[in-house]
Formats: structure tokens, sequence, C-alpha cells
């Protein structure tokens, strides 16, 4: 099995990690919010059950994440969205606190005070916001801090297609290709940006090809391939390590969830997930697999039968955590 070969595999199984935590994340997330508070005649309680707050899936999306971090090095930064998981998962950050985070409790990443929208990993050089276009100034400063230190590390910027028309999107690009910043910009083009379709709220269609006034490289990945990622990536990696500067790199993405669980999708087209499903990306790194002899029927049941069992544990463990004590909420905030 040459070097190639083992990341298409551990792509297979992120992948199939990131969908399995996602689907179960949307059935535990629905827990105390939907039926009981409709037959007491209200609204979604979004406050209700044992995930609190709203809740970002990003199943569909695998592609865009574990094409991306099967170059990274632990040294390396990712920066992500409000919809994060599948980052945070591709990047390595453990299961149990994530997931104890979402269910505020004391064991989370950010000992419950985040949240889904705000993890953060330094052991992991993982981060998230729940602010649009957030991500790009930070994984500058990550860049600019490895290239000061002259380290090969590079920092990745993820982010959506509604992002780039934030005025943080055009100032990182302009500040990383004039310090020629090892830094590569992935633009998530999942069609919206919360209900509006890219072609009513963008002048171009593809944001990559904005790269060119920015003077760095512009790469589409026009279909939602792991493998594709994974190669376009890799040059746009490859390229900041050797000092050469900054990428954007823009990936045609589906998301098969709503933009926020509760989100009724009225401005979907009818059938269109169901058409997007039937593109899945996972069966189809999945035959290239079976086709080059790398796993069976057996051992894809073997994989997926110990992926369903870290993720139960990982919930089990966020369940049971302990909640934070009252107290607690004066601790980790700035006092003058």
């Amino acid at each position: 099995m040459d070097a190639i070969e083992e990341r298409m595999l551990w792509m297979y199984e992120k992948m199939i990690e990131i969908r399995e935590y996602e689907e179960t994340m949307a059935k535990v997330y629905l827990e105390g919010k939907l039926p009981p508070a409709i037959q007491k005649g209200l609204a979604f309680d979004i406050g209700g059950g044992p995930v609190p707050g709203e809740m970002h899936l990003a199943a569909g999306q695998e592609p865009v994440a574990v094409g991306v971090c099967a170059h990274l090095r632990p040294e390396d930064t990712v920066v992500g969205t409000h919809r994060p998981h599948h980052f945070a998962i591709a990047k390595g950050v453990p299961l149990d606190p994530m997931t104890a985070e979402m269910f505020g409790k004391d064991t989370g990443l950010g000992r419950g005070k985040g949240g889904h929208m705000h993890l953060f990993d330094p052991a992991h050089k993982f981060s998230c916001s729940g602010i649009i276009g957030a991500s790009l100034p930070p994984a500058c400063g990550a860049a600019l801090a490895a290239k000061k230190r002259g380290r090969d590390w590079v920092a990745v910027s993820f982010f959506g297609e509604g992002a780039s028309n934030q005025g943080s999107f055009h100032e990182s690009l302009n500040l990383a290709a004039l310090w020629r910043l090892p830094v590569i910009f992935v633009c998530e083009d999942n069609k919206y940006a919360i209900s509006v379709e890219k072609t009513e709220s963008t002048a171009v269609a593809w944001n990559a090809d904005r790269a060119a006034g920015y003077g760095m490289p512009g790469v589409r990945v026009d279909r939602n391939d792991a493998m594709a990622v994974f190669e376009a990536a890799g040059a746009a990696i490859e390229r900041a390590r050797r000092g050469e500067g900054p990428s954007l790199l823009e990936v045609k993405t589906d998301r098969y969830l709503g933009h926020f669980q509760g989100d009724p999708e009225t401005y979907r087209p009818k059938g269109e997930v169901d058409e997007l499903r039937r593109r899945d990306p996972i069966p189809a790194l999945g035959a290239q697999l079976r086709k080059r002899g790398l796993i069976d029927d057996g051992g894809d049941a073997a994989l997926r039968a110990r992926i369903g069992a870290r993720i139960a544990q990982a919930f089990e463990y966020g369940r049971t955590s302990p909640y934070p004590k009252p107290e607690d909420a004066l601790l980790h905030v700035f006092q003058q």
C-alpha cells in the first residue's frame, strides 16, 4: 500500500465518522424540542433538550474537510466556520470533549461555555467561530506566526461561499498575498448562504476567479469528490510550505440538511436533496477503494462498527458528564 492509498483509507474512515456523527447529532439535538413543544402549542424550542442552542450540521460536505486535512501535520492550523464538526474531526479534535462541549458540560473543550459554534482545541490547533467570514483573519495570523518563526507550517481557513462577500475575505486575501503568507483559503460552495442562492448574492460564478485580483492561484473543484479535493489541496499546501504564498481553493459541495436544525428549507426546490444524495461522495470513495483491493464488505462492516462505537462513547460521555457549577461562570473571563 502506497502513501496515497493510506490517505484514501484515512479519508474514507473520516468521512464515515463525520457522517455518522452528524446524523447522530441530528437525532439527539431534536430531543425535547419538537413533539412536546408542538403539543403544548409552542414553537420550536431551541433551548430545550440536552443540546441547547443552534445546530449547523455538515452531512454531505465531508470531502472538503478530509481532502484538505489529509495533507496537514499536527503543527498546522485549521480555522473553521459556524458549521465546524467535519473540520474538527478531520483535524483530530477528540470526540469526547468536543461532544461534551455541545452538551454544555464541564468536560467540554471550553468547559461548556462555547457550544458547537465555538470549539477551541489548542492541542490540535483548531478553532472556529459563529461569525461569518471570521475564519480568514486568524488563519492569516497563524500563517504569519509560522513564517516569522521560520517554520514550514501552514494555516487553513475554511469558509462558505456567502463569506466571500464579506470585507474580511478581501482584506485577508490582500494581506496574505502582500506578505506571501503560508495560508490556504478554502471556500465551501454549498450553493446557499443560509437561504439565499449564490446566483442571487455573488457577481461571479466561481469565487476562485477572485484570486487573480490578489495575485494568487485560484483553483476550483467543481464536484463533491474527496480525491479531487485531495489533489487540489495537496498542490496548494505544498506551495505554501515552499514559501510561495497563499492559494484560494473553491469546492462545489452539497449540504444535505438545513442551514440549521429546524430549518423548514422552503427555499429549496422539491427533490433537490434526494438528487444530491444520489451522488453521495462516501460510496463513491468506497468504490475506488474496492477497485484497488483496499477494502471489502467485511472490512467495511468492521470499520463502521468501530466508528459507531467511538461515536456512541462520545455521546454517552457528553450526556453523563457534569454541568459546570454556577460560580464557574465567573472563571476565564476578562476582569480589569
